[in-house]
């Protein structure tokens, strides 16, 4: 049991009182969501190694899945990415053995093909995950987009269905989310195209899809980033042209630390404004269209990325078979703001239905690999697995009564039945450690089931294949009386408190 005091955090603590905001709504399972690109080795020696001592029959790693399971992911977003734009779905399907090797421009290294649609359609069932397809409307075009379809859907009877139903997959994949197409505003981007361009494909294509199934839900998609010259233009035209067609707009956004660990530690506050924008954006064309959809959001690629060894497009490198691009390394600090960006997400759950952080395994994720070794959990995957269980909850903001507004993030949310509220907390300082009081009465709280805290004293602490719990959830002492639960967080850390509720309602 953990009882932080002020000497913990090299500094006195403040008090700090929280108060139970506004009700947001409801936390979409999807929230909750990850995305697998075929990039360094996310997909080869992360999701699926054949020759791997933990492998399936089918060859994926069952570690992998074990973490994955544990992490409670409920959708992964797949092929892509820079990938897709580039990719070839047939070059994924019928016998492993003659499946062709091709270039992969938009990573620098060797396609082997060996993991395609079907794979990753029975690791999802084996994952317990929703797949969430993206298509390439880069360097391709409609038709294939609508033979993919087919070939996932369709239960038999056509050419393309029954091809499927001959590799193996006699029941219909059912994919029900697709994204038309990948970061089309960027020109890194194959087949990047101007936001005219892009917007009459996007529309044509999802026309055509509905066609073949009206209930399909469809993304369309939207700026890379907000830095992009054209952030909020391209939002708006793209969506002008497809808003009777879609059902969700797409953004990505990622964070790093340069050298200011107070700023970075605030990462949250620009994510608050990024999604606000976005979600203006979107009641900008509904009211100038007068379209009566729902748009909302689907932040399909977000995290913490410091872009180490970025060297992706170094066109001086050779290609090779998996390269180890963008693995990652992240500390209890990243961790911290992982666990800040969850509340954001939760915060903007009435406008933002899916949210996928990129990515899963090895890549940027919360899950390492190494051959022959037990995989492990990063920093990262510990605030991820904990708020994860919020999904289907009632989400409430949390308001700073008194002390600094600046030091301590929160939000709760309430179970359905109104048995069970989970308090997600950060400590934003550097240096002050902070002695909180949330007022819970409103919620009946009435006894505290679980409280872990992840810190140490160094934010710059890693998990590593020889400690993979040095940086891990350890139990936190609480004290909840007359409805008002108290701990202490030391500087740059995150906690989470699961509380039995005496009454339903929430």
């Amino acid at each position: 049991m953990i009882t932080p005091s002020a000497d913990d955090a090299g500094a006195s603590a403040v008090p700090v009182t929280l108060a139970l905001g506004r009700r947001v709504g409801t936390a979409d399972p999807r929230l909750f969501g990850s995305f697998v690109e075929h990039l360094g080795r996310g997909v080869y020696g992360g999701v699926f190694a054949p020759d791997d001592p933990s492998a399936t029959p089918e060859g994926f790693r069952a570690d992998v899945l074990e973490l994955v399971r544990e992490l409670g992911v409920s959708v992964v977003r797949y092929p892509g990415g820079n990938f897709v734009s580039g990719y070839d779905w047939r070059d994924g399907i019928g016998p492993r053995e003659a499946r062709p090797r091709r270039l992969d421009l938009a990573w620098r290294s060797i396609e082997t093909n060996g993991f395609g649609t079907d794979e990753f359609a029975a690791w999802c069932r084996q994952a317990r995950v929703e797949p969430m397809l993206a298509l390439n409307l880069g360097l391709g075009d409609t038709r294939s987009a609508l033979q993919l379809l087919e070939y996932a859907n369709h239960p038999s009877g056509t050419t393309l269905s029954d091809e499927r139903v001959h590799n193996g997959s006699p029941d219909p994949h059912d994919v029900r989310l697709w994204c038309l197409g990948n970061e089309a505003d960027g020109p890194w981007q194959l087949g990047h195209r101007s936001v005219r361009d892009y917007a009459e494909r996007a529309a044509v294509t999802a026309a055509a899809m509905r066609m073949f199934d009206p209930t399909l839900e469809l993304v369309v998609v939207g700026s890379s980033n907000p830095q992009m010259s054209t952030f909020g233009a391209w939002e708006r035209e793209v969506l002008t042209r497809t808003i009777d067609l879609v059902d969700y707009l797409s953004c990505h956004i990622y964070f790093y630390d340069d050298g200011d660990l107070g700023t970075f530690l605030r990462s949250s506050d620009v994510l608050d404004r990024f999604l606000d924008d976005v979600a203006a954006t979107i009641a900008h064309v509904r009211a100038a269209t007068r379209s009566v959809r729902d748009i909302r959001i689907s932040l399909d690629e977000w995290n913490v990325w410091n872009y180490a060894a970025y060297d992706a497009l170094d066109i001086g490198r050779p290609f090779e078979e998996a390269p180890r691009q963008l693995e990652e390394v992240y500390t209890l600090a990243d961790a911290v703001v992982v666990g800040s960006l969850l509340q954001s997400i939760l915060r903007h759950c009435d406008v933002v239905s899916i949210a996928a952080m990129a990515q899963l395994v090895n890549v940027i994720g919360p899950i390492r690999a190494e051959p022959g070794r037990p995989a492990w959990r990063q920093t990262t995957f510990h605030p991820f697995a904990a708020v994860a269980r919020s999904a289907g909850h009632t989400v409430h903001t949390v308001n700073t009564a008194t002390g600094p507004d600046e030091i301590v993030t929160c939000i709760v949310t309430v179970s359905p039945d109104g048995s069970e509220a989970l308090v997600h907390l950060v400590n934003c300082s550097t240096a002050t450690a902070a002695d909180v009081e949330l007022d819970l009465t409103a919620l009946d709280a009435d006894q505290v089931d679980g409280a872990h805290l992840l810190w140490v004293p160094d934010p710059h602490a890693t998990n590593t294949i020889e400690s993979p719990d040095a940086v891990s959830p350890q139990p936190l002492a609480t004290d909840l009386r007359g409805g008002s639960l108290r701990l202490t967080l030391p500087a740059v850390s995150w906690a989470s408190v699961r509380i039995r509720c005496a009454a339903e309602g929430g």
